[in-house]
């Protein structure tokens, strides 16, 4: 065979398809076993290598865990520096299953459990793309969050609690309640109350202040405390006791693409359930932030939200999801104002990540395109812009130099000037446009947790839908925006809201709950205000034939909106709880103009109630 026919076949091979394979691994075969109280963590890693290792370009790779308990420890586990949005920026994070630089990744568990022991970041998914997690739960073996029952409540005597089993603690020598486990120790002054029967959060309680002190025995696993008064605490009620430190959450996305996240379940994490940065695109379908059943010895799952999702885009989907007994929302979608603290020139400002849990990742990347905002009025300033060049100010990459890992401060030059209006000695926000999602929610349960059940601050679609919202404690819906506090953008300009079912939200109040439906972005100066926050045309944002099932007056409150409408809602009256909100109005409207409320249905016959106006036109 001659040189040339030998390059011309050459050529033909090299243009032929690369054939892509799926390799499938067994658990066990790499070392990780099921059931022996031991820790997987440094033979998961190794798997984790090994898959990576061996994969090319176009394969397809499955690990396949046999079902049964996996125990996670940190000593032999992964270290790795991550700057985890909304948690705190402890950065050295213990990680059991490190999935870095993955594609077209599965982790099926074959209904296995992953328990994890200390403090540790059960699963991080970083830098990767078209990768699925399948059918597998995550559980802490000691929660950081203290349950407790109450035995007996007298008036003079004091309180008198019985911990769970498996909660350790021990008494200090100044009569401190003290829980404490593997790399931590808490004295715990705060807490959540469940009824017992129900686990709906008891009735007005709140975030409840414990004072667990001058503590003293009284029996087997029994404690007084002679200091505690409450005469809401009944015999029976069940408290979560927790503090505010959230260190890591559950699950850990960040700069990745194309997730899928099918039936896998979040028993406890000390921080979020689950919190993806920087990724596009998440599908998660009966993914839950759950007890373990009806006959879960718990009450409680997570300290902070279920899901949260910081700078996103592409489409997030949550379907067919159990959303249960965290300390926080059920889903919470957004992006993050970098504050202006200086003018370089017209074309260049310097930008400042403002929250304490909020920094040290990518803000944006040249192209992104931007827009300024007011904090005052929470006003666009200008026309839309377009990062230039983008670069982080305080943070070092021991290989690179300067880098984004630990940025608090960036440089941003823009392709057009910047108006001149937008200095330091004024207060603006610059929101990245580019990194902002489209939104489904629909087909949920979100039951008996903390705070609020969704919160959206997305300008593309958001559809809500046939889900159920069941005790959520505070308000059902929150659609917000704040270039002052949290510094989460930004204004919602098309939601849907439908079919959906809202039984007996606001027994308590928390930050922005002042309907059932709040529609609250955080503006200072309101009467200042000449353009309108969310909306923008009319039927921006729809809320239709849903049914809401309460006890109190308050159904939707809603602030600076351009077209709102409210169509075919069913309202239906109980009497489970004494009304006790501030706001007695069913419609509670504070400078909204192209309002559209008709087509409702009561009980009792009763007419429409009154529609509080301020400044609505």
């Amino acid at each position: 065979m001659n040189r040339k026919l030998l390059g011309l076949l050459a050529l033909v091979f090299a243009a032929l398809p690369v054939v892509a394979r799926e390799r499938v691994y067994n658990a066990a075969d790499l070392g990780i076993v099921a059931n022996t109280g031991e820790s997987q963590s440094a033979a998961m890693a190794r798997a984790i290598e090994t898959i990576r290792a061996a994969m090319g370009k176009g394969d397809r790779a499955v690990l396949k865990l046999a079902g049964g308990r996996y125990d996670f420890f940190p000593e032999d586990a992964t270290r790795r520096e991550y700057n985890i949005s909304n948690h705190d920026q402890t950065k050295n994070k213990v990680v059991g299953l490190p999935l870095e630089d993955m594609h077209d990744f599965v982790l099926n568990g074959n209904g296995a459990e992953l328990i994890f022991h200390g403090r540790m970041l059960p699963l991080s998914l970083v830098r990767s793309a078209g990768c699925t997690l399948r059918d597998f739960s995550i559980d802490f073996a000691n929660p950081q969050i203290a349950q407790i029952t109450i035995v007996e409540n007298d008036p003079q005597r004091g309180i008198t609690f019985s911990p769970a089993p498996w909660v350790e603690y021990e008494i200090s020598e100044d009569g401190n309640f003290m829980t404490c486990g593997p790399g931590w120790r808490f004295r715990h002054q705060y807490g959540i109350a469940f009824e017992g029967d129900t686990r709906h959060i008891v009735y007005r309680t709140g975030d409840m202040r414990c004072p667990i002190a001058n503590v003293s025995k009284v029996g087997d696993d029994k404690l007084l405390v002679p200091d505690w008064k409450d005469e809401r605490l009944k015999p029976g009620t069940v408290i979560a006791l927790r503090g505010w430190e959230r260190p890591a959450p559950g699950i850990f996305l960040t700069h990745s693409r194309d997730t899928r996240i099918e039936h896998v379940r979040v028993h406890y994490a000390e921080g979020m359930g689950l919190l993806a940065q920087l990724c596009e695109n998440i599908y998660m379908d009966g993914f839950g932030v759950c007890l373990r059943g009806s006959n879960d010895a718990r009450y409680f799952t997570t300290q902070a939200d279920a899901t949260h999702f910081s700078g996103c885009r592409g489409k997030i989907t949550s379907i067919n999801g159990l959303y249960e007994g965290m300390m926080d929302d059920a889903i919470n979608v957004h992006g993050t104002y970098l504050k202006v603290v200086r003018r370089v020139d017209n074309y260049t400002l310097e930008g400042r990540y403002m929250h304490s849990q909020s920094w040290g990742f990518d803000w944006g990347f040249v192209g992104d395109k931007v827009q300024f905002v007011r904090s005052s009025t929470m006003e666009i300033a200008g026309d839309a812009n377009e990062v230039a060049e983008i670069t982080p100010l305080d943070a070092v990459n021991a290989e690179t130099g300067r880098g984004m890992d630990g940025a608090k401060t960036f440089r941003i030059r823009f392709q057009k000037p910047v108006p001149g209006e937008i200095t330091e000695q004024a207060a603006y926000g610059i929101e990245n446009l580019t990194w902002t999602p489209e939104v489904r929610f629909a087909g949920n349960t979100i039951r008996n947790n903390r705070a609020r059940g969704t919160l959206f601050s997305t300008p593309r679609r958001v559809l809500v839908e046939d889900n159920l919202f069941d005790h959520t404690s505070g308000c059902a819906i929150l659609l917000c925006g704040d270039c002052n506090g949290w510094y989460e953008t930004g204004a919602c300009r098309d939601v849907t809201i439908r079919r959906n079912r809202f039984v007996n939200a606001l027994t308590n109040q928390f930050q922005f709950t002042n309907a059932v439906i709040s529609i609250y972005p955080e503006i200072p100066d309101l009467a200042g205000q000449k353009e309108f926050f969310h909306g923008g045309k009319r039927g921006a944002i729809r809320i239709e034939k849903n049914t809401f099932e309460t006890f109190d007056a308050p159904i939707l409150y809603a602030k600076s909106v351009n077209g709102l409408v409210f169509r075919k809602n069913t309202i239906l009256t109980n009497q489970d709880y004494k009304p006790f909100h501030w706001n007695t109005h069913r419609f509670f409207l504070q400078r909204v103009r192209n309002v559209e409320i008709e087509g409702l249905l009561w009980d009792h016959g009763d007419i429409l109630p009154e529609v509080k106006l301020n400044c609505c036109r």
